[in-house]
This record gives C-alpha cells, sequence and structure tokens, in this order.
C-alpha cells in the first residue's frame, strides 16, 4: 500500500513541472538552470556524508566520465524543453517529451540490439499519433511548432541521459551519480543563461517559489518516490503507469493556467502515450539475462521515466 501511495504522489509531483514552468515569470534557462542548481545543493551534501571515498575518487573511473556526459545530455533536455512549455501547450509539450522510451529504443536498433516486432508496433502508433495531434493543433505558428520540435529534442537528449545514466548507476550510488550529473546539467545551464543574456535574479515571489516547488517536487520528491516504489513495483509497471504524468499535467494547467488543449488534439496524444506503452512493455528485460540491456535496448530506470 506504501509503495501505491508513494507513486501516487510521485505522479503528481511529476505532473506539476511543464505547468509550474509555464507559470513561472522567468527565463526557461533560468529556471532549468535554478531547478538543478537547488537540487544539487540538497543531494550534494548527503553523497558527501555518506559516501565521501566514492566521491573523492569518482573521477579515476569510467562512471565519473559516464556522470559528467549524463549531464551534459540532462542540460541538452532542461536546455530545450524548458522553452517548449512556453512556446506551445503543456499538452503537447509533456506528451512529446514522453517519447524518451521511444528514442532509447531507435538508438538500441542502431547500436545492433534486436529490437522486438511488438516495440516497432508502439513506436509506428506514437509517430502516428505525433502527426495526429500536430496535425489537429489549430495552432500551427512556427512559435507552436518551433515548441513542439523543442519537446522532442528534449525527449532524445533525455534518452541519452538514460542511457548513461543506468550504467553509472550499476557502480555508484544514486545520490553520487545525481550530484555530479546535476552539477555538471547546473553549470552548462548557467554558461548558456550568461552568454543568452538571460537574468538569474530579480524575479517576483511567485516566481521564486514555482521553481521552489519544482525543485522539491519533479526534481527531489518525484525522483526519490519513483526510486522507493521501483523496489516493490515492477519497473514496467512503474513506466506505464507515469505515463498519467500527461493527464495529470493538463488537470495542473487547467487549474494553475486556466489552459485547456484543443479536443481534436486529445485522440492523437492518446495514440501517442499509447504508442510509448507499447515500447515500454516491449522493453521488458529478457530472462535470465540480469544486468544486459532489454528487448528494446536499456533497463527501465528511474532516469528513463523521471526526466521532466
Amino acid at each position: 500500500m506504501a509503495s501505491v501511495v508513494a507513486l501516487v504522489v510521485a505522479i503528481v509531483a511529476i505532473s506539476s513541472s511543464a505547468p509550474l514552468i509555464a507559470f513561472a515569470a522567468a527565463p526557461s534557462l533560468a529556471i532549468a538552470f535554478w531547478r538543478n542548481a537547488a537540487a544539487v545543493g540538497v543531494l550534494a551534501p548527503v553523497a558527501l556524508v555518506r559516501r565521501p571515498d566514492e566521491v573523492r575518487h569518482l573521477f579515476g573511473r569510467r562512471a565519473g566520465l559516464v556522470s559528467v556526459t549524463s549531464g551534459l545530455f540532462l542540460a541538452v533536455h532542461f536546455g530545450a524543453w524548458v522553452p517548449s512549455t512556453k512556446l506551445t501547450s503543456v499538452a503537447m509539450s509533456v506528451a512529446l517529451v514522453s517519447t524518451t522510451p521511444i528514442w532509447t529504443a531507435l538508438v538500441s536498433a542502431v547500436r545492433g540490439v534486436r529490437v522486438p516486432a511488438s516495440t516497432w508496433a508502439g513506436i509506428g502508433l506514437a509517430v502516428a499519433g505525433v502527426a495526429l495531434a500536430t496535425g489537429a493543433d489549430p495552432d500551427l505558428s512556427p512559435r507552436a511548432l518551433l515548441g513542439d520540435g523543442l519537446a522532442l529534442l528534449g525527449g532524445l537528449a533525455a534518452a541519452g541521459y538514460t542511457l548513461l545514466g543506468s550504467r553509472a548507476r550499476a557502480t555508484i550510488a544514486t545520490t553520487t551519480y545525481t550530484s555530479v550529473c546535476y552539477s555538471v546539467c547546473a553549470v552548462v545551464l548557467l554558461a548558456a543563461s550568461l552568454v543568452t543574456g538571460a537574468d538569474l535574479v530579480g524575479f517576483d515571489g511567485q516566481t521564486w517559489v514555482a521553481i521552489a516547488a519544482m525543485t522539491i517536487g519533479p526534481q527531489l520528491l518525484g525522483h526519490t518516490l519513483i526510486n522507493y516504489a521501483l523496489r516493490r513495483i515492477g519497473s514496467t509497471t512503474v513506466a506505464v503507469l507515469l505515463l498519467l504524468e500527461v493527464p495529470g499535467a493538463l488537470v495542473i494547467a487547467w487549474l494553475l493556467l486556466g489552459q485547456l488543449p484543443e479536443a481534436r488534439t486529445l485522440p492523437g496524444i492518446a495514440v501517442l502515450l499509447a504508442g510509448v506503452a507499447i515500447v515500454v512493455l516491449g522493453a521488458r528485460r529478457q530472462p535470465g539475462q540480469p544486468g544486459q540491456p532489454t528487448n528494446g535496448g536499456t533497463a527501465i530506470s528511474p532516469e528513463a521515466i523521471g526526466t521532466t
């Protein structure tokens, strides 16, 4: 029962991410920087206290390089997806960024991993859903289309983050990995903010509250409770249930922003999510191969299902 409650709270937490980003009156890069920097402020002291030796010797190991590279992919994910929530609808942004399992399956196919027919069917269904949803969206302005493209890029970057994170977490603790990964992500986003001239301070109180809520909710609470639930509930089940983030985000966007998606786009979004669910189900571990890639090319991990 506790795992079910934890998963419900996690879904609500991650569902709040896109609406809170759209609500916050701050540059997208600044929002992405602060939520990662704040998370580092919480996680890094824990890693230093609990695993000082692992942190000290991390950068002499392959896991250190993998964690840094994963942080670069995470920076691209946030740098693309966060702006998308302000350019297109919350519904389209969250649905399109949820295509991460599709990208991991395609990367696996390129690497020569056998991808089952069910996964290819799910990919085809998801592509059809994207076409249906975007074609039915009355807002075909360059701004909205850019937002859709950035959301897809965010999902693709999250796939790189997922694949690398699965490797790193096989040999180092989660707190160590996330401390390094989030730190690299925050530094890259800080540099991008400075280069582009994005303001990092001077926001109103509501915006700072929204940024704090993003850090506590999706960034920390959501990921923590997903990890807790994964100890007792199958990873595939968790991954499929977390697709409820999309309708959850729609409800929160309606309550917080008064934003409702066009009814004609909902069937396409539903088809897209059904395709992603089929891909996730097709990516279950092959029996007798512990620790090896799944049929879809990567084991379902917390990183794979909680990037927003």
